[in-house]
């Protein structure tokens, strides 16, 4: 096989049923043996795993791998899919790779600039020494990384495929960048989500490379093959709690859960949106108690039709926001009568920043409430 596209993983897990993919055990030097190939041995970096994520593979492949002319790299959670949802074969990688200089993720379209959103969750000071070492390594670099770093688009998940040139020239620049950096940021203090510092940096500097050497991306969609252990875990227990009309405990407890994982809301982790949808029902909980001295849960209390009902009412507000209401969303709102007004005004916020429009909705679909009751 002239390509090689090398699964990332620290557990153990399926591999899809091709040979094209290889399991790589990334972080082996400190935990169990899963049975797959893994990146301590020669050259490399696996006991800096807790810090560098699947860099401590890329860094493997890069110093020991050289048995192909195209190399990729996937999550033993999140692959490159084509057009079809399928995963790509050898035969389509290597046609799209005679057009394309690398194949990559779609980029994410963020909220805010990325130097706000790494400012949020991660130490701003480790993006501020990245540009710092950026510019006085690779000074042509700094104009696309300040353009960037005030952006609201970058790359994700270290997720690509490209040639074994181009992949080696990328990390002999990525690495060289990186540990400098890690020479010169303390970490005290640091829990173990910031710890994995030099893995979300590397997520950004890829789009500084593309974006700096004119190399041509195909973005492609990225499949899920299953949910992420923690995600599931915590959704399990909001639903606990709300099914014993709990929801000020569900509420302390995601706060918990955010503040050491706060990419929990993030759509690569929470796939279904559940999560969100959880956020939303303990806030509507909070505002009807306060309200009206009862709340949604003292009429639905199955976690599963709780999501249905809230999935629902939110589709039928993003309709009368765009002014197409169906008769479906009509008949949900008129024979729901434990739809409140903080119900939806709360649903609205979430769709709507213009206030004078979420009023004027908002009298709508209350009075489409009322005429059920």
């Amino acid at each position: 096989m002239s390509t090689r596209i090398f699964t990332i993983t620290h557990k153990p897990f399926t591999p899809p049923n091709d040979p094209l993919y290889i399991p790589l055990h990334v972080g082996r030097a400190g935990s169990a043996d899963l049975g797959f190939l893994g990146d301590d041995t020669g050259d490399n970096i696996s006991a800096l795993n807790p810090y560098f994520c699947e860099l401590t593979g890329m860094y493997w492949l890069w110093k020991n791998y050289h048995d192909a002319k195209n190399i990729g790299i996937c999550h033993y959670r999140r692959y490159l899919i084509n057009e079809d949802g399928a995963l790509f074969t050898e035969t389509e990688i290597n046609s799209l790779l005679s057009q394309c200089d690398i194949i990559t993720t779609k980029l994410l379209d963020l909220t805010c600039s990325y130097y706000h959103g790494f400012g949020e969750n991660h130490h701003l000071k480790d993006l501020i020494t990245t540009g710092d070492v950026l510019k006085e390594k690779y000074p042509a670099y700094a104009d696309i990384f300040d353009s960037l770093v005030h952006g609201t688009h970058t790359y994700f998940g270290n997720i690509f495929i490209t040639s074994k040139k181009c992949y080696d020239n990328y990390c002999a620049w990525l690495f060289d960048i990186l540990f400098e950096v890690q020479k010169r940021t303390d970490m005290s203090g640091y829990n173990d989500y910031n710890q994995r510092l030099f893995g979300f940096l590397s997520e950004f500097l890829q789009t500084v490379y593309i974006r700096h050497n004119g190399l041509h991306a195909l973005e492609c969609k990225v499949g899920m093959s299953g949910e992420k252990y923690e995600t599931r875990q915590l959704r399990e227990q909001l639903a606990a709690f709300l099914e014993q009309r709990k929801y000020e405990q569900a509420g302390n407890y995601f706060l918990n859960c955010y503040q050491i994982r706060p990419d929990v809301l993030m759509e690569a982790s929470d796939v279904t949106g559940e999560l969100r949808l959880c956020m939303q029902i303990i806030s509507t909980c909070s505002f009807e108690d306060a309200m009206y001295q009862k709340c949604i849960l003292d009429t639905i209390r199955d976690y599963k039709s709780l999501i249905a009902h809230f999935h629902r009412l939110n589709a039928a507000v993003s309709h009368f926001l765009a002014d197409t209401p169906s008769e479906e969303d009509i008949r949900f709102l008129s024979q729901n009568s434990c739809i409140t007004q903080a119900a939806i005004d709360i649903s609205l916020k979430l769709f709507c920043k213009e206030e004078t429009l979420r009023q004027q909705v908002s009298c709508k679909l209350w009075e489409a409430c009322k005429n059920g009751s």
